[in-house]
């Protein structure tokens, strides 16, 4: 059973957040369960969420996220500005090598991707828009962990140590701050075959005009395409289109700001 949310605005949230790749559907009696809520506060929060149409379900069986979702991310594609403007950037990249590019967004311990374009023609992607992966994995990942505050990062490190010891990155803290450094030197991440067999993964930090990064760009580029000097020109493009895409969004955030 889940810890039980403080107010009415949690307690509804949590009935949402149970839905994952993991489980999709739930019955009634089995949400009573997980959330510890009684029958009539349940089937309050139910209610209103079929209402709003953020849960559906058909007679006799469980409640699945509903057409609102989808609504809610045709406005998000429409009003993004990191989706705006990257696109450009992600044509660039992919019209340039053979690879899959892609937007992540980064929030609590999770990363998201929310755009990607490809012209691999084996294209192969552990990052589906919209499926949350682990900080902590692969040049993605560390390119956003390596560029927070130090007040911020070591408690979060802290936090998922386990994850960043399966994933190699190191055994302590401290191990794991020493290989972010690298990464925060060179101005972008790279992996080998972390996240998927044979692929290696590029990564530089999105900023919006504060002192943490909001997101990661990415390219991914199987591993016969990358060899010797192509590491660092392929970093370095990585590298500047982070940079160009962080310039737009602060000069945007700025621009708003001012009115």
């Amino acid at each position: 059973m889940r810890k039980k949310a403080v107010n009415s605005l949690e307690r509804l949230q949590a009935v949402l957040d149970v839905f994952t790749e993991a489980r999709l559907e739930w019955t009634p009696e089995e949400l009573m369960e997980e959330l510890g809520y009684s029958r009539p506060t349940l089937y309050r929060y139910l209610k209103i969420l079929k209402d709003s149409g953020f849960l559906t379900s058909m007679p006799n069986t469980g409640f699945t996220l509903g057409p609102r979702v989808v609504e809610m991310d045709y406005l998000l594609r429409k009003s993004d500005n990191l989706l705006l403007t990257g696109e450009s950037y992600l044509r660039r990249l992919t019209e340039r090598y053979e690879c899959t590019a892609l937007l992540v967004r980064w929030y609590g311990e999770k990363i998201l991707c929310v755009d990607s374009l490809s012209s691999s023609r084996e294209a192969i992607s552990s990052y589906p828009r919209g499926r949350p992966m682990p900080l902590s994995r692969g040049a993605i990942g560390r390119s956003i962990a390596a560029f927070l505050p130090r007040r911020n990062l070591v408690p979060l490190i802290e936090r998922t140590l386990d994850e960043w010891q399966a994933a190699g990155v190191g055994h302590t803290v401290e191990t794991v701050l020493d290989a972010l450094k690298s990464v925060r030197k060179a101005g972008y991440a790279v992996a080998y075959g972390e996240v998927t067999s044979g692929v290696v993964g590029f990564a530089a930090p999105i900023f919006d005009a504060g002192q943490s990064p909001i997101a990661s760009f990415s390219v991914t580029i199987a591993e016969q395409f990358v060899q010797g000097p192509s590491v660092e020109e392929i970093g370095g493009e990585v590298r500047k289109a982070a940079a160009e895409i962080s310039t737009a969004l602060a000069s945007h955030r700025h621009k708003i700001l001012s009115q």
